[in-house]
């Protein structure tokens, strides 16, 4: 579990509660169904008419992936020592021989690699096809992380429609002062829910998934630097002082520090 992003949703109502607190506001103005309706299905519009249905259908992966943690510690430094376990075995037995060796790899990504080294392809056509599939990931992430900065965008603008609605609202009241002013406060819960929504969840939940994509765009290029360097013929050593530089510093074996 993505544990930060609960830890962020909850920070995020707890800073709310307490203001109200704070401020001695009742807790009876959040009850204000109108004001969630505008915000949530208003939202939800603005979503389905900004993309199309195959660029949606996959929004509750997306969710699954903000509140799941993916990453493995070291999960970096595991995919060069399988790069570096690779080229000493290309190097004693030739890279023909990676076939048998590729057969106990998870990756993916790393086996398409390798595939086309083993079948003999020319350096920039690997690396032309393994930089194409890493460009239309980050395409695709990109349009994903969109539909959430988007939510982000059009939320605090539908908290404004809302709280109009309900100064309209409260305007029917005008002969009653106490209904008046409970009708205008009410009215301005739209506007928080459009604020509170839109930049504590939606923007930052863009964020995230942008963050997500980097990590995994970095395993990508460890692996087409790895591969193109066993093609290469580059010594284990010179492949891992190489992989190892591609990480951020604080990340970096000390061996890596050393050398």
């Amino acid at each position: 579990m993505e544990i930060t992003t609960i830890l962020g949703i909850l920070a995020g109502i707890v800073s709310v509660v307490g203001a109200m607190i704070f401020k001695h506001i009742s807790f009876s103005v959040l009850y204000n169904p109108a004001a969630y309706f505008v915000i949530f299905v208003g939202t939800i519009a603005t979503i389905l008419n900004s993309y199309p249905g195959k660029d949606l259908k996959n929004l509750g992966k997306l969710f699954k992936i903000l509140f799941t943690s993916n990453s493995t510690k070291g999960k970096e430094i595991k995919i060069i020592d399988e790069i570096v376990g690779m080229a000493e075995f290309s190097r004693k037995e030739g890279i023909l021989a990676l076939e048998k060796k590729m057969v106990d790899s998870h990756n993916d990504f790393l086996k398409k690699g390798l595939r086309m080294i083993i079948d003999a392809c020319d350096s920039e056509y690997v690396k032309d096809v393994l930089f194409s599939y890493v460009s239309s990931m980050k395409k695709r992430h990109e349009a994903n992380a969109g539909i959430f900065t988007s939510a982000g965008t059009y939320a605090p603008t539908l908290g404004v429609l809302g709280a109009v609605f309900g100064l309209i609202a409260a305007m029917g009241n005008i002969d009653d002062t106490a209904e008046m002013s409970h009708a205008i406060a009410a009215a301005f819960i739209a506007t928080i829910l459009g604020i509170f929504t839109g930049y504590v969840l939606w923007h930052p939940f863009a964020k995230k998934l942008k963050i997500k994509s980097q990590r995994e765009v970095l395993e990508k290029m460890l692996i087409i630097e790895g591969v193109l360097s066993i093609q290469k013929g580059d010594s284990p050593v010179r492949i891992k002082e190489k992989l190892y530089s591609m990480l951020p510093d604080s990340e970096q074996p000390k061996e890596a520090e050393e050398t």
